[in-house]
């Protein structure tokens, strides 16, 4: 793959990553053809190859780079030094306005896990790979909370996650993102109560 740093070949690629995230998320990842990709980008076909050796190349980056993003909204929770249980709620917040913006269609991992369900396939192991770091930030962040607990409380806090993600795009997302909110109140609720 060929890389250059501020020149027409750096340009082409992140114009291809950009029109495939918005294509793929927006229409789903089997449904959309590299011609309309290479057409939208502005790019020929030979550019696509040169970065990416096959659609599914493609595919992977651009879940790599809905996954950069995601880490970084849960870094910034984390960076401002906030104690377990706040850093836990603005993940929480962060989630739920995800679900309430303009254009929301679910989550793009659970939905590639649905077109790509053989978990031998890279696109599936991406998707894979982001839920394992996701459980495991959240687990960590349990565990400063309650030890005992953690790995509980980190499942079901994926789990509502999960849940909010395929509801905020079939019913009221507002309603939805709230619920979630309540949810991860509960959790927390539930583990600072005394025993």
């Amino acid at each position: 793959m060929v890389h250059k740093s501020g020149s027409r070949v750096s340009e082409a690629r992140a114009r291809l990553l950009a029109t495939a995230t918005q294509i793929f998320y927006a229409e789903g990842l089997h449904s959309v053809g590299i011609d309309r990709i290479v057409a939208e980008a502005k790019v020929t076909r030979a550019t696509l190859y040169r970065h990416f050796a096959s659609k599914d190349d493609l595919v992977v980056e651009y879940l790599r780079s809905v996954s950069q993003l995601e880490r970084a909204l849960v870094d910034k929770a984390q960076g401002k030094a906030l104690p377990a249980d706040k850093a836990l709620r603005a993940i929480g917040k962060s989630i739920a306005a995800g679900i309430t913006s303009k254009g929301f269609r679910g989550c793009a991992f659970l939905n590639a896990a649905a077109e790509y369900p053989d978990v031998d396939h890279p696109v599936h192991k991406v998707v894979l790979e982001h839920r394992e770091w996701l459980l495991n930030t959240v687990t960590d962040l349990f565990a400063q909370i309650d030890e005992p607990s953690a790995a509980a409380a980190a499942r079901h806090f994926v789990m509502l996650r999960d849940g909010a993600m395929a509801s905020g795009c079939l019913t009221n997302s507002t309603e939805v993102a709230g619920t979630l909110i309540d949810g991860v109140e509960g959790l927390l609720h539930f583990r600072s109560e005394p025993v």
